[in-house]
């Protein structure tokens, strides 16, 4: 009788642990690292296959040095997005308003009266436009216990229409020293490349190194669980659309920078551009899993993919068609491979 009350303290002590921590147990661990490798193995695969299949259709073209740095250059706007998008669904959410929170940043930002403040002053208002909606988004629905789908979804509609409003649905054309950052290179490779590893690297970071990565997925994949574990449920929701906001601020300055001009029209589609590269690398829409490395790995498969449409000269309407078709094959994927893992897991 006294060992096995002495036993007890230790064993309840033992079970509580992983689950302030975020952390899960090292058996799980082992599992859930077996699996990401064996994700990300297969989406390297994919990209390398994609690879041969453009250098067998279009060779010399698409294998060219300056194919590739525009496909990175490509990745580079909807890369940033992606980061940001991670972060929600990891935590359980979604965000359909990227795209247009980007082409409010960059209305916003081009408009004379910012531009009169020279690239700083472009740069911060785009920033603090991006991290405002995604401020707004977080609050709604976290303090105001709002569906995701919903807010973000009416967040998708006003912003784009503000834009236009801001705008007069015309483009405003760049007239500061924004313009080099996507002009300038170093090494061969532009700035905007540059600017996308950083974000990428400090999203790695936070999400694989930090306690707020581990509360992110905690977050999404037990809400319940977390607040118990003592984390602020609300205010981590909020922080998460925070952080997308700001990375679309962010993508807004590569975007405006790229293409001169500042118009309500950019950034179309870059919410399903984004949730697909997200989906793609492995990332469960339900929450609680997911990494920065596999997302990127998306984004680069359908940057790829994108480019030998291109190069094959295939019509807007096919390669919107693909896309789909893609992202509800991955889907398929993802439902019944975890279908089929439960039982092992249990």
């Amino acid at each position: 009788m006294t060992e096995r009350i002495r036993s007890t303290p230790t064993v309840r002590t033992e079970a509580k642990t992983p689950a302030v921590d975020g952390d899960p147990p090292p058996a799980s661990r082992r599992k859930t690292g077996r699996g990401e490798l064996r994700k990300h193995l297969t989406l390297i695969v994919a990209l390398i296959a994609l690879l041969l299949v453009g250098a067998l259709t279009k060779g010399e073209d698409f294998l060219s040095t300056g194919n590739m740095i525009t496909i990175l250059t490509l990745a580079s706007v909807i890369g940033v997005v992606t980061v940001g998008m991670t972060f929600v669904i990891i935590g359980g959410g979604i965000d359909l308003s990227v795209g247009a929170i980007i082409a409010l940043a960059s209305v916003w930002c081009t408009t004379t009266a910012t531009q009169s403040y020279g690239v700083a002053g472009m740069v911060l208002c785009a920033l603090l436009v991006g991290l405002g909606c995604g401020v707004l988004n977080g609050a709604l629905i976290a303090y105001g216990r709002l569906v995701p789908f919903i807010v973000t979804l009416a967040m998708m509609v006003a912003a784009r229409g503000l834009a236009e409003q801001i705008s007069g649905r015309q483009s405003q054309l760049v007239t500061t020293d924004l313009l080099a950052l996507a002009q300038n290179r170093v090494l061969g490779i532009p700035l905007l490349v540059y600017l996308f590893v950083v974000v990428v690297a400090i999203g790695w970071i936070v999400l694989e190194r930090t306690t707020f990565g581990r509360r992110s997925a905690a977050v999404g994949g037990n809400p319940e669980a977390a607040r118990l574990a003592g984390i602020d449920v609300r205010r981590h929701t909020l922080l998460l659309y925070a952080a997308s906001g700001l990375c679309c601020g962010i993508a807004a300055v590569m975007l405006t920078a790229q293409t001169t001009t500042g118009t309500s029209t950019n950034g179309q589609l870059y919410e399903l551009d984004a949730i697909a590269a997200v989906v793609i690398g492995g990332t469960l829409l339900s929450g609680g899993f997911g990494t920065i490395t596999g997302s990127i790995l998306g984004v680069l498969v359908f940057t790829v993919i994108e480019d030998l449409f291109i190069l094959n000269n295939l019509e807007q309407p096919i390669q919107a068609i693909g896309k789909g078709a893609i992202i509800v094959a991955v889907l398929l994927f993802q439902r019944f491979g975890r279908a089929r893992a439960v039982p092992t897991l249990t």
